[in-house]
């Protein structure tokens, strides 16, 4: 028996240890299952292909990776072509025909065109396997049969030695099933840690009172999960453009906005929230993560203030399109701690963020109810105009719509116009009562005083009748004395003297009979039933009145009228027979009809303008209405555009202007 254990396998141990342990992500992978499939099948060169589409959309192979690199290329440049690659129009031809059908194809290459076959050749072989899919999904017309595929160039070499060959390669591309699983389940142990966090943050949440001790709570409790040293939240300001606003620190009930160390978290806040993406300082390199190591973290850095040992995280806080605030954490490692730096890892960011986009939309709700009615009201209303009208420049679209909607409304939306003015209650059958001579007021009634009302025949006042009454029998005295003289004398023949006592008996009678008409006349009664609304003589008792002089005035209760002052540019609109509406100053909220009865043809100046006396008819009146009450009128003049009502006194104004 001979000893051959100088013949050795490839190391497969090594080579499953190696696929089967995690990859970052799938680039990673792909490069290592690209690099292996090139040692196992002794390829000179080894291409990754993805389907792409052509110049006419067909279905296209394209390179996207190469073991060993080729020289010259690059990976900062981008995959190579197919004339940078060995026998590139045949692998790319392989790949097509692998993609094409989802099945691994073995090609020969040489001096003679390529075809399928299993012979060896002068030229030597492309072998084309195609990677498994992850999911069993109907294939669609048009679409390739296979997601990716691997063309291995090899030497020329036996039919056993080809098929040997291309099963090992299948054999290593069905790890691709293992990574994909492995890929899955750190996202689904990513996820439920998000979720296991963001529900314990909402909890924390709602057991607090109000917005400002809901994020107090939250900051609390995330810096004793994450062993943080300060945990700061800030809100987006309402009407400023990415600008932030520290609301809460961890373990810090009050603080002051205007120290350094809060104007530069809101500064690092703004950065974060005017990139829409998370930032992390100290950045990761580009291996890490791509997204973290692009972001501009200028003032994290000034936060920082050049301590080495300090780590700071800010993720955006995102409800659907909208970045409602910012969430801002900082780590230092203890002084004894080896690390020159907290260490945050990129996927540490990435399970913050998914919990806080969680819990985003519970304090946006928090938010909202804390404030008042009417910026709740505006919110809801900027919102369904933003589903309207766009979510760009959404307050000036709904403002411009709103004024054409406006504009339209008023232009064809026509309604009575009515012109007002001012307006009294009068009576038209008032009675003034004066004095029927000169003399001294004796008595009234004292029943008698204005706002009573008296009926046709009662007595209001008496004036003094004593000396008429002396000055009466004087008089009479003198006519018996005329006549007695007219009788001697007429007796004597004396037709002179007959005559000159015939007229002093006149005089005489004449005088006697003014004096009785006073006395009759000295009392003063009611002409007709009415109401007193004028006339309080209770302090003229006594005292001497002239003749004419006012006394009382009387008018009848239940018959009045408005007299309206209606304002020279108004009065051409206004035409008898016309309604309107009279509200009166002691009741405002009744309104009763009027119909314009007359208009005085002489104007007036009150009060620098010009006015004219506007008769209105009362068609309806009420028991609280007197004489003397003020109030509007309002009457009406046709029917016209608000366009119209609202510009009438401009357009004229500019009218007689221009004229």
């Amino acid at each position: 028996m001979n000893d051959v254990t100088s013949i050795k396998a490839p190391g497969w141990q090594r080579i499953v240890a190696e696929l089967s342990s995690g990859a970052p992500d799938d680039q990673v992978f792909l490069d290592r299952l690209l690099r292996i499939l090139s040692q196992i099948a002794a390829a000179r060169q080894a291409v990754l292909f993805v389907p792409g589409a052509g110049s006419s959309g067909e279905l296209a192979a394209r390179p996207i990776a190469v073991y060993p690199p080729v020289a010259g290329v690059e990976p900062q440049t981008g995959p190579p072509t197919a004339d940078q690659l060995e026998q590139g129009k045949s692998a790319v031809q392989a790949a097509y025909a692998c993609l094409e059908s989802g099945q691994s194809r073995v090609f020969e290459f040489g001096a003679s065109a390529m075809y399928d076959g299993s012979a060896a050749g002068n030229g030597g072989f492309i072998l084309a396997v195609a990677l498994p899919a992850e999911s069993e999904q109907p294939q669609q017309p048009g679409s390739p049969a296979a997601p990716a595929c691997v063309t291995l160039l090899i030497e020329p070499r036996s039919k056993a030695a080809i098929q040997s060959t291309l099963a090992m390669a299948e054999v290593i591309t069905g790890y691709v099933h293992t990574h994909a699983a492995r890929q899955q389940l750190k996202q689904l142990q990513a996820a439920t840690k998000s979720l296991e966090l963001a529900t314990r943050l909402i909890g924390a949440i709602n057991s607090a009172k109000g917005f400002t001790g809901g994020c107090m709570q939250l900051v609390n409790d995330l810096a004793k999960m994450l062993k943080a040293d300060r945990v700061a939240l800030g809100w987006a300001t309402a009407g400023a453009a990415s600008s932030v606003r520290v609301v809460s620190l961890s373990d810090t009930e009050h603080f002051d906005r205007r120290t350094v160390m809060v104007r530069k978290m809101q500064a690092a806040m703004d950065e974060c929230m005017d990139q829409a993406q998370p930032v992390l300082h100290p950045q990761p390199t580009a291996e890490q993560d791509v997204l973290l190591s692009t972001a501009i973290a200028h003032a994290h850095r000034e936060l920082a203030g050049g301590e080495t040992r300090l780590a700071i995280a800010s993720v955006p806080l995102r409800s659907g399109d909208e970045t409602l605030g910012v969430l801002t954490i900082e780590v230092a490692t203890p002084p004894d701690s080896n690390s020159k730096i907290a260490a945050i890892e990129p996927s540490a960011i990435e399970l913050l963020q998914a919990a806080m986009d969680l819990v985003s939309p519970v304090l946006k709700v928090r938010h909202s109810d804390d404030r008042n009615l009417a910026l709740r009201t505006w919110d809801s209303t900027r919102r369904t105009g933003a589903w309207v009208v766009g979510t760009k420049h959404t307050v000036w679209k709904m403002v411009g719509v709103l004024v054409i909607a406006a504009l339209l409304f008023c232009t064809f939306y026509t309604t009575e116009y009515r012109a007002g003015a001012s307006a009294e209650l009068r009576s038209p059958k008032k009675r003034i009562i004066s004095a029927p001579f000169e003399g001294i007021l004796r008595s009234k009634p004292a029943e008698v005083q204005p706002g009573a009302m008296v009926k046709q025949g009662d007595l209001l006042c008496e004036m003094d009748t004593v000396e008429l009454a002396l000055q009466a029998a004087d008089a009479e005295a003198k006519l018996v004395q005329a006549e007695k003289a007219m009788a001697q004398a007429m007796k004597d023949s004396k037709t002179a003297e007959a005559k000159r006592a015939e007229a002093q008996a006149d005089a005489a009678r004449a005088q006697l009979d003014l004096l009785k008409s006073r006395i009759e006349r000295s009392r003063i009664v009611a002409p007709f039933d009415g109401l007193l609304i004028a006339g309080d003589l209770r302090d003229k008792i006594g005292a001497a009145v002239k003749l004419g002089d006012e006394l009382f005035q009387i008018a009848p209760p239940d018959d009045l009228q408005a007299v309206a002052k209606v304002e020279e540019r108004d009065i051409a609109r206004i035409r008898i027979g016309a309604g309107g509406q009279i509200a009166t100053r002691s009741n405002p909220s009744d309104r009763y009809p009027v119909t314009v009865d007359r208009i005085t043809p002489l104007g007036a100046a009150v009060d620098g303008k010009t006015v004219f006396e506007v008769r209105l008819k009362l068609n309806k009146t009420a028991a609280w209405m007197r004489p003397g009450m003020e109030g509007i009128v309002r009457l009406d003049t046709g029917s016209h555009s608000l366009l119209y009502i609202g510009t009438r006194r401009v357009i004229e104004t500019v009218r007689l202007w221009v004229w």
